[in-house]
């Protein structure tokens, strides 16, 4: 006999109601282990991984963040430095490790940039990575060699205006900030500059020292005390205004290339999968760390401004930054 209709209508409707039952089981028990690893987090030590030489603006703020962290969550922090392929090798490396809260990588608008210059990328960074937060920002001088007779901006533009091709800038390799900074110069300003990439900004920075290359566009907190030492001569600085510790020069819109403006910002990521209330613990105990006197006079004393987000306002400032990046290659005349 066949069974009237309404009782397998029921069943469905039975069925469905423990499986939702089930399902909402399942998510609060995960919400409960989520919140309860976050309160025991973390148990071990946490590795940062710097996918940038040893010395440059990267690895200084993740050594002095990573004391700060090691005081408010007291476990240690040890950091990693995996240079290479402009900031690819180490992105990857942090990429796929496990979701766990224990490895976290120190990124800037390098990752962003590489979003839209570097296709043959193993990871997507927004897919592979959820943002942490993130840390500072700082300006960009421009400087050449004392040998280059070239005492301003101006003077230098004009220099390569009549030489095209026979002048190198340096950078610690492609897409990261520095050499982006470059082809947005060369772009606006009209030049045929050539691109020297090194493996680090240290390397970079000793290129430039030595005369190896003319120019370079570096972070002003590694690149000040160079200039102050005359090692350098700086052209100009990169923000709206000038330097705090380089006061005395012009950015580059005073120089006479009005609607210029870049800069180097750090942040921190981790594996997608990292819990939420891991990423939200890490959140609070970095912004906390950024706003401590003396970590916000030290970097004031270096050219560098802290930065304050929410995880989810820096998954939005990140986006924006990979699409800003993109607009900005487009308008490059040979793409690096």
């Amino acid at each position: 006999m066949r069974r009237p209709t309404t009782s397998r209508g029921c069943g469905r409707r039975a069925a469905s109601r423990s499986t939702l039952t089930l399902l909402a089981v399942l998510f609060a028990s995960q919400a409960f282990f989520g919140t309860c690893l976050a309160q025991d987090y973390p148990t071990r030590t946490i590795r940062i991984i710097v996918p940038f030489g040893a010395g440059g603006p990267a690895d200084v703020a993740a050594r002095l963040l990573g004391n700060a962290l090691q005081e408010s969550l007291k476990q240690a922090f040890v950091i990693e430095n995996r240079p290479g392929a402009g900031a690819v090798i180490g992105t990857q490396e942090a990429a796929k490790s496990a979701p766990d809260g224990y490895t976290l990588l120190m990124m800037s608008n390098t990752q962003t940039a590489n979003e839209s210059l570097v296709p043959q990328r193993k990871y997507q960074l927004m897919r592979d990575l959820v943002p942490i937060a993130p840390i500072n920002v700082s300006d960009l001088v421009i400087v050449v060699h004392p040998s280059v007779p070239a005492r301003t901006l101006a003077e230098f533009v004009a220099l390569a205006k009549s030489q095209p091709g026979k002048l190198n800038y340096a950078s610690s390799g492609q897409g990261t900030p520095y050499h982006m900074a470059g082809e947005l110069f060369k772009t606006m300003a009209g030049i045929d500059l050539v691109h020297v990439p090194y493996r680090n900004s240290g390397e970079a920075r000793n290129g430039v020292i030595g005369g190896q290359v003319q120019m370079m566009i570096d972070a002003v907190t590694t690149m000040a005390p160079n200039v102050n030492q005359g090692q350098v001569r700086a052209l100009a600085t990169t923000g709206k205004t000038r330097s705090s510790v380089l006061p005395e020069v012009p950015t580059v819109e005073e120089a006479g290339l009005p609607g210029y403006e870049a800069a180097i910002w750090l942040g921190l990521m981790a594996p997608t999968g990292t819990p939420k209330p891991v990423i939200e613990k890490l959140n609070g105990a970095i912004n906390d760390a950024v706003k401590r006197p003396e970590i916000v006079k030290l970097w004031a004393d270096q050219g560098a401004l802290p930065m304050s987000m929410t995880p989810e306002e820096f998954d939005k400032f990140l986006r924006s930054d990979i699409v800003k990046w993109a607009d900005v290659v487009k308008l490059f005349p040979d793409k690096p």
